[in-house]
């Protein structure tokens, strides 16, 4: 099925609202990944298609490099007990030094410096947050009262930070459990993620094996997706959207890929709007693809909704996102009548918003 785009959106965030009801957001995804339906964006000839994300490969080319985002998510929610008994819920935001964590907490109004929380149980071991620093806007410096990395810790007393429309019941362990497998792509291995680079949830193992098999090459890089995922937008319009600063790396193998596929004419895949935001902060005044925090995670340096570089122009992989949350609408190269367009074709949104699920007849 066809239609034609509709390209003469403002950027105003308004013009890109849409109808999300509730009944279509689906719990629970299918019990195969590329099952997902794809909503093809073809702009030579101006038209949308309905596709299935198995069919990827199909659309891919000999030439084209494959660039996806390899960050791992952490079981970054928190629910943590005063000292009075009230409850504390909470989201580690990163690791700023060996136990020392910056964490989001509910009701700050009420916390103090120096309050300890608990976190955990007696099962898996309670650990102690001590308030450091009260950073504003429900920011707080923690200090951890055991030895380890933030990793291994979260995964003793964290759960995983699914989307505030995805609804678990706090005390179901085995719901955490399958929600830990499968809010992860799988070719994550670099931990640091609260939330899950999402295009790239639907790519299973065997379809990346029939696009290498077809001479598509890959390629990684590494942006650890933060707490600007979950947060809405404030302005009216698109381009007065200042993002937030996300860790990221692009290592010199995959500069060199990428350079080595625009000098053969192939396309830059991104996968995900993460990958997109690496590649347009990592492009010189040239505009050549240049390595960045070899020595250790750079912050983006993008911070605004208008593209710094356009690398991966020609074809790409993107989540469609809830209306006005800012991890869709305001990530670069230049979506945005597009998003409209896409957004206005209801059905096809629907079909292609929903994480991994798909129960649309």
């Amino acid at each position: 099925m066809n239609r034609k785009l509709d390209n003469d959106a403002s950027l105003d965030v308004a013009s890109l609202d849409y109808a999300l009801p509730d009944v279509l957001i689906a719990q629970f995804p299918p019990a195969r990944r590329d099952d997902a339906r794809l909503l093809v964006v073809d702009r030579g000839r101006d038209t949308l298609g309905d596709r299935r994300v198995k069919e990827l490969p199909d659309l891919l080319r000999l030439d084209d490099l494959l660039v996806l985002n390899d960050t791992k998510v952490v079981p970054a929610k928190l629910v943590a007990r005063r000292e009075t008994g009230g409850r504390v819920g909470g989201l580690f935001l990163r690791e700023r030094s060996p136990g020392v964590w910056e964490v989001l907490l509910e009701g700050s109004k009420r916390l103090r410096v120096g309050e300890i929380l608990t976190a955990g149980d007696e099962t898996d071991g309670e650990i102690g947050l001590r308030l450091e620093e009260n950073k504003g806007e429900g920011r707080w410096v923690v200090r951890v009262d055991r030895v380890g990395s933030a990793e291994s810790l979260l995964e003793r007393i964290g759960v995983t930070p699914l989307p505030p429309y995805i609804r678990r019941r706090n005390d179901d362990r085995s719901e955490d459990d399958a929600d830990r497998r499968r809010y992860q792509t799988v070719y994550a291995r670099n931990a640091g993620a609260i939330a899950a680079p999402t295009a790239g949830l639907h790519f299973t193992r065997e379809m990346l094996d029939r696009i290498r098999g077809r001479g598509v090459r890959t390629a990684f890089v590494t942006l650890h997706v933060g707490i600007g995922t979950f947060r809405p937008l404030s302005v009216d319009r698109l381009d007065d959207h200042v993002m937030h600063s996300e860790l990221f790396e692009l290592s010199s193998d995959t500069a060199e890929a990428i350079t080595a596929c625009r000098a053969r004419g192939g396309r830059v895949v991104a996968v995900g709007t993460t990958t997109v935001r690496v590649l347009e902060s990592s492009v010189d005044e040239d505009g050549s693809i240049v390595p960045a925090g070899l020595d250790g995670y750079f912050y983006s340096s993008t911070t605004s909704v208008s593209s710094r570089g356009r690398v991966a122009d020609e074809f790409s992989l993107a989540q469609k996102h809830a209306p006005r949350v800012g991890d869709g609408l305001r990530r670069g190269f230049s979506y945005a009548r597009r998003l409209r367009s896409c957004g206005r074709a209801k059905i096809s949104v629907l079909q292609l918003w929903r994480r991994d699920a798909d129960r649309l007849e």
